[in-house]
């Protein structure tokens, strides 16, 4: 769990500062009978987590630079026999 962990009485009571730590420092748990129960955090971390994460296929595809120097070649040996012991 990141950021202040509140028991929920008390993030009642300091709702203001629950959100305003939210805003600035991130995550606040609350729990209930001691138990995490909900997770504050602020819209830019919700909106953040909400979208779709891409695949690698994908960001690879975007990538600007060409990828062909940093893949090395392929080498042309033959396969070696392997014998197993039984």
């Amino acid at each position: 769990m990141k950021g202040t962990v509140w028991q929920l009485q008390d993030a009642k009571n300091s709702f203001s500062q629950v959100v305003d730590l939210a805003v600035k420092s991130g995550a606040q748990t609350i729990t209930k009978h001691g138990k995490p129960a909900v997770v504050i955090v602020s819209a830019e971390e919700y909106e953040a987590l909400r979208k779709p994460k891409r695949s690698l296929i994908a960001a690879l595809r975007e990538c600007p630079e060409d990828l062909a120097p940093l893949i090395p070649e392929r080498s042309r040996e033959k396969n070696r026999a392997v014998k197993f012991q039984p």
